[in-house]
């Protein structure tokens, strides 16, 4: 599904890329992999590690003793709680945080992500549905991923069309695929000539080019024009204009139905929230605006999403687009407790899918 969510407010403050634990990073190497092994241990199972189970699974050569006092001293420092009166530990926000910034800093292997884009044939918004198609069946996760707005894409065709004598339809298609129309009134009939050349005129000046307001102004406000073309082409201007300042921006959705059957337990609760904040279309594109500048992909854990609503929930996200032009993002949404490894090696493999398709369908300004 897709729909356009309303024009962005002001940037969010990117305070999730901060270290949450400045102690976390006095870690000792063997309690880095401690919590390590904790963090994907619990990921895995969804139950407490203990220092016991942490000692016969992992293998690891020291003692259950030594195991439990790093886990006390990793719970002291608040990347570890326990639940209740258990005795295993689980990651605690923190510890999540710095377990994925590892990962974010690590080379990550190849993605397992096997995107084919060639159905796309060239439009975008087919290849932004493929996209979340297949990460949403790869990971069980939402997928999300925001298209270029209006404003960023090139036009590919105008059409120019009388259905009535006083009645013309202009039609304008972008490189992406994007297909706007508006039919335009005149008072007097229309000759056929002037649209026909209309169609000729404007698909030399626009065609291939950014569609912007400077662009608009020299294509309708050209002084070889003759009185009769200029008069024609002024009522079509609202149309074109209407066109040129949009600022909109489309977001697909993928998984929704994969990521509750996916998930158990307290979990169902933090991913109905999210579904229900999806629902509304400014809160949906909040999420994934803060990020668009980051050049690598980001993790937002819990109330780093600014989000009541979203305290259980991760968001792994990577832009796309061209070498100096940001067009999108691709993202994943689901539980904390998810496997981040892949999930930021599966965004990371789309993004540059989808940053290899875009070059073909966009050119450099």
């Amino acid at each position: 599904m897709n729909w356009r969510p309303p024009a962005p407010s002001a940037q969010t403050p990117l305070k999730f890329l901060q270290m949450p634990d400045p102690l976390a990073a006095s870690l000792s190497d063997r309690q880095r992999r401690i919590l390590r092994m904790v963090v994907e241990e619990y990921v895995t199972s969804g139950q407490p590690v203990g220092s016991k189970h942490l000692v016969e699974s992992s293998g690891i050569s020291i003692s259950s003793s030594t195991v439990r006092y790093e886990l006390a001293e990793l719970e002291e420092r608040g990347l570890l709680t326990h639940p209740h009166t258990s005795a295993g530990r689980i990651p605690t926000d923190s510890g999540y945080r710095y377990y994925v910034d590892s990962l974010l800093s690590e080379r990550s292997p190849q993605s397992e992500l096997s995107l084919d884009l060639s159905i796309a044939q060239n439009e975008v918004e087919e290849a932004l549905e493929a996209t979340t198609e297949m990460l949403a069946g790869m990971t069980h996760l939402l997928a999300l991923a925001s298209a270029p707005s209006l404003e960023t894409t090139a036009v590919r065709h105008v059409e120019v069309l009388q259905l009535q004598p006083h009645v013309v339809l202009i039609v304008l298609i972008t490189s992406t695929g994007e297909v706007s129309k508006r039919a335009c009134a005149f008072e007097a009939p229309v000759d056929p000539g002037l649209v026909n050349w209309a169609r000729e005129y404007l698909n030399e000046r626009l065609e291939g080019r950014t569609l912007g307001p400077r662009l608009l102004r020299q294509a309708l406000e050209d002084s070889a024009l003759n009185a009769g073309e200029r008069d024609f082409l002024a009522v079509l201007r609202p149309a074109l204009e209407e066109q040129a300042g949009r600022r909109d921006e489309r977001v697909f959705v993928g998984g929704a139905a994969m990521l509750l059957d996916a998930v158990r337990g307290s979990e169902l609760d933090a991913c109905r929230s999210l579904l229900s904040v999806l629902e509304r279309r400014a809160a949906t594109l909040e999420l994934l605006r803060a990020s668009i500048e980051q050049r690598r992909p980001y993790v937002r854990l819990g109330e780093e999403l600014d989000n009541p609503a979203l305290s259980g929930v991760s968001l792994v996200g990577a832009r796309y687009g061209l070498a100096h032009r940001t067009l999108g993002t691709v993202s994943l949404l689901g539980p904390m407790r998810m496997d981040y490894e892949k999930a930021i090696g599966a965004v990371r493999a789309a993004a540059q899918e989808l940053s290899r398709f875009v070059e073909d369908v966009y050119e450099e300004p």
